[in-house]
């Protein structure tokens, strides 16, 4: 018998078969067993609706039997998956126990935290921020270290595919920089590029014409504070939303800005932009460079990763698919288009080695005829 406070080594585990396999049958793996009970925690919780959570729990230890009857859990088969959803179990219940909103994605988030070495419980416990009652925490591993990034340096640069929480991650450590008054206003900014596409003429004033490209950011504001809040913030300057074009000829000082769709600068607008960096203040650069909308020319933020790679105070944070908190198939879209770019990337390169070894065979036989 167990609770949620004693460790997974504590709970009561046995072999499940007792004697000796057959001479000439094969070989099979050593059979477990767990049990254990959950007090103090609502099953409901721990479970989920429908018990959807449990459907999870099996579906990433399809070979382990888990049954539960009441406040007790039990789990059978072959020992070393048995003993790590043991583990995934303790650190569901010590979740839900500190208050966590469990889904889904979030335990197999945990499963990987822990395949990966780190603990569910400090990776998924630390909440930025609570807004409207919902709390804001990163939800994977590279979440995790990207926003220590960000606690740690003046400039954090946030690189990976769409759905892993860059720029909003982000705008939760710049409300909450203001809210425990380490800096004087917020400022969120945009290059303005259609995402492939020409919108024309658009009417109204220029505010009317910039807004939206920067809706995303005030929709994450909106997200993160009181809706009726955000007007007056706006109003008297204390959060700015801006496209970058206005950045120009500026000083930023104790100030959090954050940079959205860098992949659609220039490298003259990237380094204009981290030279406006004063006193006092922090920068986040997000962006995804599998999404780059720039007509022509190189991207800055490509060329920033070189640049500046190495440089004390600047962290690059890479978030890959495995840091995707949307929709399961997003991650699973990520991973489809990244392994096309790379056959693409392969057969071009095979197509410039042919080219070029044609044309050393030509020159060669030019040579011997003249």
């Amino acid at each position: 018998m167990c609770t949620p406070t004693c460790s997974p080594g504590d709970w009561r585990k046995a072999p499940l078969a007792d004697g000796y396999p057959d001479e000439g049958a094969p070989e099979r793996a050593a059979q477990g067993h767990a049990e254990f009970e959950v007090d103090g925690v609502a099953m409901v919780r721990l479970l989920g609706p429908q018990d959807r959570l449990l459907t999870t729990l099996e579906h990433q230890y399809p070979d382990v039997t888990v049954l539960v009857r009441g406040n007790r859990v039990s789990l059978d088969g072959p020992a070393a998956e048995v003993e790590a959803a043991t583990r995934l179990v303790a650190e569901l219940v010590e979740l839900v126990r500190q208050g966590v909103d469990l889904d889904p994605a979030g335990v197999a988030t945990s499963r990987r935290i822990l395949d990966s070495g780190g603990a569910p419980t400090e990776v998924l416990s630390q909440a930025i921020l609570t807004a409207r009652g919902k709390a804001i925490r990163p939800k994977t591993l590279g979440q995790k270290s990207y926003v220590d990034a960000i606690d740690e340096n003046t400039i954090t640069f946030g690189i990976g595919p769409a759905g892993t929480g860059k720029t909003y991650l982000a705008m939760a450590k710049a409300v909450q920089a203001l809210q425990r008054k380490e800096v004087d206003r917020i400022i969120l900014s945009r290059p303005a590029i259609e995402a492939g596409e020409r919108l024309g003429f658009l009417p109204g004033t220029l505010t009317d014409k910039i807004d939206p490209y920067l809706r995303p950011l005030y929709d994450a504001l909106n997200e993160m504070m009181d809706p009726e809040l955000v007007p007056k913030l706006l109003a008297a300057g204390t959060v700015e939303v801006a496209p970058l074009a206005y950045m120009r000829g500026r000083t930023l000082n104790n100030s959090f800005v954050v940079l959205d769709e860098a992949q659609n600068t220039t490298p003259e607008q990237m380094k204009m932009f981290l030279t406006r960096l004063g006193f006092g203040t922090k920068m986040v650069v997000t962006g995804d460079i599998t999404q780059i909308d720039l007509p022509t020319g190189a991207s800055g933020l490509q060329l920033v990763t070189r640049v500046l790679d190495g440089i004390d105070d600047i962290h690059f944070a890479r978030l890959t698919s495995d840091d995707v908190v949307r929709h399961t198939l997003v991650g699973r879209i990520v991973d489809a288009y990244t392994k096309y770019d790379a056959e693409k990337q392969a057969r071009a390169h095979e197509r410039r080695e042919a080219h070029e070894f044609a044309n050393r065979a030509e020159r060669r036989r030019g040579m011997r005829k003249s």
